[in-house]
């Protein structure tokens, strides 16, 4: 996005009144500015920063997250099962915080849903059941490759695939594949969605697998491949008024901010962080309704995204670096539009984590080492 001050209004409710300036030792290093903002004016924040801060000197919690990721990386059928209901959880619980889940369809029209990283279909089935008739398309990153097994019950009404999306170049609108690339014989030429196909609820929840089997110049930057891709390729095909449900981490992270900043811009935005699971994580979910998806702001988007993945797909690793920083908007900029509405989506995001942290056993372990607390 540009660097100079937008003269559009972010479609999200009235900012706080909060003070907007920052600490005057704050650093140009990314991230300070925003940082220094939230402390300055986000009580909920600055708890849940003492509390990370702790989490740093305890090494009990680097034993407690490295066992979950090892759980993760190594499931059991029984494990698979757990994630499957608990996903199916955090849904249910979505749609009654946010309303979400439910498309209003007029008749005899049917809801549309797509879903990215749709296996094991805990998130996928739950909205299906919520909208009779609903017909669904989804995608998830083959078993072979590292992904999860597919348990939802696939019916006539799902068309489901497994396939890595950030290999769909043909929906990503660039087929001159070079002859010398990595992975020439990889890419799907064909677009797997119609071009014409709008869907009115879009899941963009994938996540980089540290399982998944991939090429060498795809580790640096395969979260933002696989970011790009289903951003550009849901806001396109998300009907005009529809809804995205978008997985994102770190709501302190300028390039999080950046993202959800570029939502208001052409939709309304809520924020949900489930208690039930994942509540020590930074993990939250971005919540954008009422889509204005044939706008010139919602094209421009679509437009960047491709283009990032283009750069990192194809690029030199001096153009992925050097695409990666630019074209954003600056941080002070961002801070002065958009810090009140960050402070006011982010209050019950940042308490959900504190209050989990807090309630962590390894955090009263009293052992000292390091450790991340995301």
């Amino acid at each position: 996005m540009s660097s100079e001050p937008s003269t559009h209004t972010p479609s999200v409710p009235s900012a706080l009144e909060t003070d907007t300036r920052v600490c005057p030792d704050a650093s140009e290093r990314p991230g300070r500015v925003l940082k220094a903002y939230l402390l300055q004016n986000a009580p909920e924040y600055r708890v849940l920063d003492a509390l990370r801060q702790k989490g740093w000197e305890n090494k009990a919690g680097d034993v407690f997250f490295a066992k979950q990721r090892q759980k993760a990386d190594h499931a059991d059928e029984k494990t698979v099962h757990f994630f499957y209901k608990m996903m199916k959880g955090i849904a249910s619980d979505m749609n009654r915080a946010t309303g979400a889940l439910r498309v209003h369809v007029k008749w005899p029209g049917r809801a549309q849903i797509l879903d990215f990283c749709a296996a094991p279909g805990g998130f996928l089935e739950t909205a299906m059941a919520m909208n009779a008739r609903a017909e669904a398309m989804g995608f998830s990153l083959p078993p072979t490759q590292g992904g999860h097994e597919m348990m939802m019950s696939l019916g006539p009404v799902v068309t489901f695939k497994y396939a890595d999306v950030t290999m769909f170049a043909g929906d990503m609108g660039f087929t001159d594949i070079p002859r010398d690339h990595p992975e020439a014989e990889s890419f799907d030429l064909v677009p797997n969605i119609q071009g014409e196909r709008r869907f009115h609820l879009v899941f963009c929840d994938g996540q980089v697998l540290r399982t998944h089997v991939r090429a060498a110049y795809r580790e640096q930057w395969e979260a933002r491949r696989l970011s790009a891709t289903q951003l550009a390729i849901g806001l396109e095909h998300v009907s005009l008024g529809g809804t995205m449900v978008v997985l994102l981490h770190k709501l302190d992270a300028v390039d999080t901010v950046r993202l959800i900043y570029t939502f208001s811009r052409f939709s309304t935005i809520q924020l949900f962080k489930p208690t039930r699971a994942h509540a020590k994580r930074s993990s939250f979910y971005m919540i954008a309704t009422n889509i204005q998806s044939t706008s010139p702001l919602a094209r421009e988007a679509v437009d960047s995204w491709k283009q990032m993945w283009r750069v990192m797909t194809f690029g030199s690793d001096e153009e992925r670096v050097k695409k990666a920083w630019e074209d954003h908007m600056d941080e002070q900029v961002l801070v002065e539009q958009f810090g009140p509405q960050v402070v006011r989506l982010g209050r019950d995001i940042w308490d959900i984590q504190a209050r989990a942290l807090e309630k962590a056993p390894f955090m009263q372990a009293g052992q000292n080492g390091h450790r991340k607390t995301g």
